[in-house]
């Protein structure tokens, strides 16, 4: 079994972390293989994508709640398991909508895993100890968008869209060897209530209760919300307005990919030394200095660098506040860190889909209203975790 301060353990838990980024990022060189093979239209593929992001929203409200009652071991092999079949019966749909539905099953399975690693996480781990563990995993994660397409391209180039689904498949397949093998069972207490809507919502409602939960909740969603609008609008912005070439853009993608490990980098050096409150509160810092200085070189001299550096200022805080904050939101609760991990990754996904309709719905033909969204995001998780500090330091 794998011992918790081990790199072999960090290891296992980023790639279950990394399972739902890379499911995504890996097919996209696919999509036109798709098109043609199935003999469909452009929305039908868009759908392939949208219906992952859904399955991945629905499959968060049970994994965390189950496996605070059953065990993180079994519900995550379950979660890995659903992932594995759903992704064969990907490589052999015979049509785009029996393709959605797999793609949607696939997202379900993947989203036990990222819910679930991060309850070990707080089984394992105190403190900043565990926004450190985070952080690791982050780095490691971080890779995942810039290396799957590039991986997801050469085995379709190879052997067809298909194939890049059975990879898929022999991956969580050799995932869940590694969990049933490696991966100690960390839930200490298990929840005694049965499992059902009415404990599930009466769970969630408590959460939300307490007001340590809802600050740190505000400051995660707000974190991945400026990030997320960045990733739906950037592309539209960085190329048809300032003319960056696909290539050219992938680059500029990369290197803001490469500024978030460097923040979470940066967060395992100041955490154990400094504290989550300081490492939070510098990186909430750099989230709002990055969306305004975005919206200040917008309006002065507008240009691709005009975006892409301050996102990099932008990205490099959330590599320092997203993990210590996810970690300090279930420190408080021991007997539920699943559940808390679930209402976390709902209101990650919930208000994100939110802003990325927003984002669609307001760029116009500079990117002053995409600087603008993540300059209002970055305010509101610097300025909501400071309002919080009297009931932090309560807690």
């Amino acid at each position: 079994m794998l011992k918790p301060d081990t790199w072999a353990l960090t290891i296992l838990l980023a790639s279950l972390t990394a399972l739902g980024p890379i499911s995504t990022d890996m097919y996209l060189p696919a999509l036109p293989g798709i098109l043609r093979d199935l003999d469909t239209g452009h929305a039908a593929v868009q759908l392939t994508l949208s219906m992952f992001l859904v399955g991945f929203a629905v499959g968060q409200i049970f994994y965390g709640p189950l496996a605070d009652r059953l065990g993180r071991k079994p519900v995550l092999a379950a979660g890995l398991g659903i992932y594995a079949v759903a992704s064969l019966a990907c490589t052999l749909a015979p049509s785009v909508e029996l393709l959605i539905v797999a793609r949607f099953a696939q997202a379900f399975g993947a989203a036990g895993p990222i819910v679930l690693a991060r309850a070990v996480v707080r089984d394992l781990y105190d403190g900043p100890r565990a926004g450190q563990e985070l952080a690791r995993m982050g780095s490691i994660m971080g890779l995942a968008p810039a290396v799957a397409p590039f991986f997801g391209g050469l085995i379709s180039a190879s052997g067809g869209w298909r194939l890049v689904f059975l990879v898929s498949c022999a991956a969580a397949a050799a995932i869940l060897f590694s969990v049933w093998r490696g991966l100690p069972e960390t839930l200490k207490a298990r929840e005694v209530a049965p499992f059902s809507a009415r404990t599930l919502f009466g769970d969630f409602a408590r959460l939300l209760a307490h007001p340590v939960f809802r600050a740190y909740l505000t400051v995660v969603a707000a974190t991945y919300c400026g990030l997320f609008a960045f990733i739906s609008g950037s592309s539209f912005v960085l190329q048809d307005i300032y003319g960056l070439t696909p290539s050219v853009y992938g680059i500029a993608f990369g290197v803001c990919a490469g500024a978030y490990v460097l923040g979470t980098l940066i967060g395992q050096r100041v955490a154990p030394r400094f504290g989550a409150e300081v490492t939070i509160t510098l990186g909430t810092g750099m989230l709002a200095a990055g969306g305004c200085v975005m919206v200040l070189a917008l309006l002065g001299a507008p240009s691709a660098w005009s975006v892409i550096g301050p996102m990099m200022l932008y990205m490099i805080g959330v590599g320092l506040t997203l993990p210590q904050a996810q970690a300090a939101a279930m420190m408080p609760f021991p007997e539920r860190a699943g559940t808390a991990s679930s209402l976390m990754g709902i209101g990650q996904m919930g208000s994100a889909a939110a802003v990325g309709i927003g984002v669609s719905a307001t760029l116009g033909g500079t990117g002053v209203s995409l600087a603008l969204i993540i300059a209002v995001l970055g305010l509101v998780a610097a300025i909501s975790f400071r309002a919080s500090r009297e009931a932090r330091r309560d807690d």
